[in-house]
């Protein structure tokens, strides 16, 4: 954790959001004003209660939370979203596609950053972090190197990804985006290739890319040990206005 003093920041509420922006807002679970805000994106079919949930079940300190919706509905679901341009299948595995343009999305995002949290509320972007699954993920890295690349001020907290891959219309920034990620997936049919490994390395000065051994799949954590390299990561990122405490050790 890092000490931060910024004053002029204030909590978000849910009307400062456009009306068709979909979301959830769930407090810091330690009762502390909060230094920190966590957007979460859902996978592709899934919605933003959920993840609300595990947001709250992180009980990550001094940390407000922010659940996105995708701003697309599945045709043949009631409640499932997505994040894509497009609807494509992927002939390949049966399914659907995760990396169909996030244009759409992209402008959300600005709006819910630029507009409401930095414009409106006072945040930086080095307090917002974002934790996204699936196509969850793949957006949550490409705001981050394209808003990185536009903005001087662009380094972001961090971005956690569990199973999602940059998408092809990622920019390569150049310097690469100073923003942290995290990348994790399974050992085996993962959507983290050796060539995603290698363009995430290309877009971030900072990557780290997380197999678990002996995992098939790029399912959510199960355990422990699958869990750690992410509170690692978040260790290390976090701000907090009470300082690192007397006798905490920093994680490196």
């Amino acid at each position: 954790m890092s000490a931060t003093n910024t004053p002029q920041e204030r909590i978000p509420e849910a009307n400062d959001f456009p009306k068709d922006i979909i979301l959830s807002l769930v407090p810091s679970q330690d009762k502390k004003p909060p230094s920190n805000i966590l957007i979460l994106l859902h996978g592709l079919g899934d919605r933003h209660e959920p993840f609300a949930t595990l947001g709250s079940r992180f009980n990550f300190p001094e940390t407000l939370c922010i659940s996105l919706r995708g701003p697309s509905q599945l045709p043949f679901s009631e409640t499932g979203f997505h994040w894509g341009d497009d609807l494509i299948f992927d002939s390949s595995t049966g399914g659907l596609d995760m990396d169909t343009g996030f244009e759409r999305t992209v402008k959300m995002l600005e709006t819910v950053i630029d507009e409401v949290l930095i414009g409106k509320c006072g945040w930086s972007r080095r307090a917002i972090i974002f934790f996204g699954f699936g196509q969850g993920g793949m957006v949550a890295l490409n705001t981050a190197a394209r808003l990185s690349s536009s903005n001087a001020d662009g380094e972001f907290g961090g971005v956690i990804s569990i199973g999602g891959p940059l998408p092809h219309s990622a920019p390569s920034p150049h310097p690469k985006a100073k923003t942290p990620v995290i990348v994790l997936g399974g050992s085996k049919n993962t959507a983290i290739t050796d060539t995603a490994e290698s363009r995430i390395r290309n877009v971030f000065g900072a990557a780290t890319i997380v197999h678990w051994s002996g995992k098939s799949g790029d399912g959510m954590m199960q355990n422990a040990e699958e869990t750690r390299p992410m509170m690692e990561f978040i260790a290390r990122r976090l701000r907090s206005k009470a300082g690192i405490p007397k006798g905490a050790v920093e994680l490196r």
